[in-house]
Parts: structure tokens; sequence; C-alpha cells
């Protein structure tokens, strides 16, 4: 008999709740947390180039952000790739920054993920609009279901 060992999953919410649709990506980690307390979660306005030491120790990395692209299921799903293109200001980097960034410098093997969540206001004022909750649930249940499945070993 083998113990099955659960992968380190790490979400990160990117965004600002007091931008309408902006806070997709904190609002998503809010709930998240009560529904799958084995992750862990960092919430960030934007990634810095310090959060390459945050993802370090993580086998999977999820990076939830809000788009302003109309995308068919309300979400998408993609994998990120290490990318060697740091910005001009080191205040804003890319999630494929960050992943690369952790590797180069601290050795780090996780794989990453980026979960975008169509929004739709972005003016100041808290809340989110109907539309960008309903794509919000929806990229909910698939994060379960891939957290259920594909992040954890087989």
């Amino acid at each position: 008999m083998s113990a099955t060992v659960r992968k380190r999953v790490l979400l990160v919410g990117i965004g600002n709740d007091s931008r309408g649709d902006d806070g997709l990506g904190w609002q998503f980690l809010q709930d998240i947390e009560a529904l799958a307390p084995e992750v862990e979660v960092a919430y960030r306005y934007q990634l810095q180039v310090e959060d390459a030491d945050v993802i370090r120790p993580f086998d999977v990395v999820v990076f939830i952000d809000a788009t302003r692209t109309a995308l068919a299921d309300g979400f998408s799903w993609q994998p990120c790739k290490p990318v060697a293109d740091i910005s001009f200001s080191t205040h804003r980097q890319e999630p494929g920054t960050i992943l690369y960034l952790a590797r180069e410098l601290f050795g780090s093997g996780a794989r990453g993920y980026v979960l975008a969540i169509s929004g739709y206001t972005w003016a100041l004022g808290e809340g989110l609009s109907v539309a960008a909750r309903e794509n919000l649930s929806r990229a909910k249940s698939f994060l379960l279901g891939q957290l259920n499945n594909q992040l954890q070993p087989a």
C-alpha cells in the first residue's frame, strides 16, 4: 500500500476589489478557501518579482485574474510557461515571468496555469457585475474539478 502525496497548490488571485469586476481574482480566492482548504492562497494587486520567492515551494501555481476579453465559457484555462521577459518596471510582471524567475533564482519546478475570468465593469466601486458572478461560478466549478483530478498525482 502506498501513501498518496498531495501536491502543494498555490492560488494567486490578482486584482482590486474596489474596481468592480477587477476583483474577480480576489473573490475567487475567498470562495475557494472554504471549498478547498488544502490549497494555499495569495492575494495580489499585481505580480512583482518578489512573488518568485512566494511560489518557490509549491508544485502547482494557478494565477487567477479578470480579463476584459469576452471568453466563450466566461473563463479560460491555459498552461503558463516560464518566460524570460522582465518588464521595464519591476512592479508589474506577467505570470510567466514569475515562473521563470522562480526557476532561475530558486530552482523551482512549479507547474503554472492561468485562469482568466471575463469581467465587464471596471469603474470604482465595490461589487461584481451579475455576468461576472456567473463566470466566476463556472470558473470555480472547473477549478475544483482540476484540483480533484489533474492537479493531484495519479
